[in-house]
């Protein structure tokens, strides 16, 4: 049964009351029985937990932060990964549930309507009181080798099939990728954010414009700009690989936007090592589907927007105690000048005549 003694979850505190017992007994009233196994992944947004089963396996179960995505945003997750599933593209739909009555614990039970409820068809999102969750196979792996160009070109490859599915149709809730939505608006939650410094306020705010006009400047000269269902957050971190090829940890921040999105935080290094890994990425992606070449010239306008959505994150989970001890630097005066001069960085390059990424052409 749960701890009584743990404190009640509040707006500040989504995860408060999520102790031990309480994760388990969530899996059990959604009908799988579990043997006790418990491991706390990691994850700031969400909590994540690797779950033994009375059956001998694992799964993982995913408690979504409060307020953070509404239940048709997570059940569109849910339905766009089993899509993957269903097409042959290596992906990890949750697992039905089944509401087991006698397995919900009293406090929820005895709850108003809807304290205990089932979500999608199947079923594959669990509330319970306040919060939500859904339970997924777990899948091994170990982290790609993206210095090897037949890994990249396997990525591009996956990434490609993902793409075909995800061009199929639209997200009719999740986000889309860009700048009013991705960018201004995390602008605007820091103008007034009290932990940006009030005298670094003016000069993070005028490059931030700056920056983000530019940005809004390159998305508008790619004319008739293909969106899609994407990944949203590919970076090598979210990637597992096997012998049987890649597969994505998750699918939290899947969204609408360009298929570019999905490549540019798998570059890193010199310029000419990011070169030849986008030309590996692309070699694989173009033998399964087109790529529209203009799209490397919104690299740096993407990396922009995530600079500035990171902050503002950081900001809005601030009262998370989580956070602060995360990210102690977070209120300080040299962080937000760091910041100012990386959205500096960012001006020049999109000010480039062509803003191809300089990088691509020295």
């Amino acid at each position: 049964m749960p701890d009584h003694d743990a404190p009640p979850a509040t707006g500040d505190t989504p995860y408060a009351d999520l102790t031990p017992d309480l994760v388990l007994d969530a899996i059990e009233a959604f009908g799988h029985r579990v043997d006790g196994r418990l491991l706390q992944l990691n994850s700031y947004e969400n909590r994540v937990f690797q779950i033994g089963l009375e059956d001998g396996g694992m799964a993982v179960a995913k408690f979504y932060r409060a307020g953070r995505w509404t239940d048709e945003q997570i059940l569109e997750e849910h339905a766009f990964a089993q899509e993957l599933l269903d097409a042959e593209v290596p992906a990890v739909p949750p697992l039905p549930l089944a509401l087991v009555p006698e397995r919900v614990p009293a406090e929820a039970a005895g709850g108003p309507p809807g304290t205990v409820r089932l979500m999608g068809t199947p079923p594959t999102l669990g509330v319970l009181g306040a919060h939500r969750l859904a339970l997924s196979p777990r899948r091994g792996g170990r982290s790609p080798e993206l210095e090897d160009p037949d890994v990249l070109r396997w990525l591009g490859r996956f990434l490609a099939r993902m793409h075909t599915v995800g061009a199929r149709r639209p997200f009719a809730h999740r986000l889309t990728m860009g700048v009013a939505e991705t960018g201004r608006a995390a602008r605007d939650s820091l103008a007034d954010c009290p932990l940006l410094p009030p005298d670094q306020r003016p000069q993070w705010l005028a490059v931030a414009d700056q920056a983000l006009d530019l940005a809004d400047e390159a998305f508008a000269r790619v004319d008739g700009l293909r969106l899609r269902r994407l990944h949203g957050d590919c970076h090598p971190g979210n990637i597992l690989w096997t012998p049987e090829g890649p597969h994505f940890v998750d699918l939290d921040d899947a969204c609408m936007g360009p298929a570019v999105q999905d490549f540019w935080m798998l570059l890193s290094g010199e310029a000419s090592e990011r070169t030849r890994q986008l030309d590996a990425l692309l070699d694989g992606y173009e033998s399964v589907c087109e790529f529209d070449w203009r799209e490397l010239k919104l690299i740096e306008p993407l990396r922009t927007l995530r600079l500035i959505h990171h902050s503002a994150w950081i900001a809005r989970r601030w009262h998370d105690p989580a956070f602060p001890a995360a990210f102690p630097w977070f209120d300080s005066g040299v962080y937000w000048q760091q910041q100012a001069d990386a959205l500096r960085q960012q001006i020049d390059l999109m000010s480039r005549v062509d803003d191809t990424p300089s990088w691509l052409i020295d």
